[in-house]
């Protein structure tokens, strides 16, 4: 049996809808559920730019899912399918542990796999996802829609993966729970759809607190201000960074990998959506405000801070690539 064959036969017991056709088509069914519209996101991640070559399988798979979730979540979809882009490298203990990651993350999310493909590689490995989700007709917020004296909310904590990702590399000690923020991210599917329909524009925070809130503004022609105080730290990330200072702030602001949700929130609007996230168990605080004109700007103890000069991860940008 080939190693496509064997990655296949695995792939069988996690893609057990009918839609999936047993993966003996060429193509999955999907049947839109009625009355809602689709949501579409293509995420890849490749070996030694966004996981670094020692990282476990299992946990491959768990951030390939939920890297891709996080952008339906962000659109307040709901999850209703995802196809996969694998490539083989020969090494069918890898393949097999990446399955049994991809079992459990789509367990966990409730999301089928519908199908995908596969290709021999060599070296670095490539994997992509499609993830398909729905929301009601008029729902999908844009980065577009914040209005000035919108305010600018996110979800959970900020920079957690950041240094996540510094314990994975051996570049320092720290806690399981910021390991975990880097290899295993949570999609907010939940908070998504039950937040979003309060907001004017939202995304996920991928890339950096600063740098995806400058997109919003910058798509909605409007200026925006983050107050740096306000940024929500973990208690094990100012353990981890020896206290909680300015230049810790920043480092958390610029970090990316949060995969937390970034919305601009209408006041009158503020005080409902903090109710709903009391009811769900999220977490959930103001870190600033959108205004007339354009461009970002920083406070910090009531004073004016400098922009870094990296706001947060670019595409084609080498200094965050994970290759030693």
């Amino acid at each position: 049996m080939s190693d496509e064959a064997a990655f296949i036969e695995l792939l069988k017991g996690v893609a057990t809808g009918v839609g999936a056709r047993g993966l003996l088509d060429d193509a999955a069914l999907f049947v839109p559920p009625a009355g809602r519209v689709l949501v579409l996101t293509h995420d890849m991640l490749v070996e030694g730019v966004h996981y670094l070559p020692g990282d476990p399988p299992e946990d491959v798979a768990w951030k390939l899912v939920a890297v891709n979730l996080s952008d339906l979540a962000g659109k307040g979809a709901r999850p209703e399918g995802v196809l996969l882009g694998y490539t083989l490298s020969g090494d069918r203990g890898w393949d097999a542990r990446f399955v049994a990651g991809l079992a459990e993350v789509c367990d966990v999310y409730a999301v089928p796999l519908l199908g995908g493909d596969t290709v021999a590689g060599r070296g670095a490995r490539t994997l992509g996802l499609t993830a398909i989700g729905s929301v009601a007709p008029g729902g999908a917020p844009s980065r577009t829609g914040a209005r000035p004296g919108d305010g600018l909310w996110v979800t959970g904590t900020i920079g957690d993966a950041g240094l996540g990702l510094e314990i994975a590399r051996g570049a320092m000690a720290g806690s399981a729970e910021l390991l975990a923020a880097y290899r295993r991210p949570r999609a907010q599917v939940a908070a998504g759809q039950a937040l979003v329909p309060f907001v004017r524009a939202s995304a996920d925070v991928s890339d950096g607190v600063l740098i995806d809130a400058g997109r919003i503004a910058a798509a909605s022609g409007c200026a925006v201000a983050i107050t740096l105080d306000a940024l929500p730290l973990s208690d094990a990330l100012i353990a981890a960074a020896g206290g909680d200072t300015l230049d810790v702030r920043i480092a958390a602001a610029t970090a990316g990998d949060d995969y937390q949700l970034l919305m601009a929130v209408p006041p009158d609007a503020a005080a409902e959506m903090q109710a709903r996230a009391a009811a769900i168990g999220v977490r959930i605080g103001r870190i600033g405000a959108f205004s007339a004109g354009s461009g970002l700007s920083l406070t910090y103890q009531g004073a004016a801070v400098p922009v870094p000069g990296r706001t947060g991860y670019q595409h084609g940008a080498t200094e965050k690539d994970l290759a030693p």
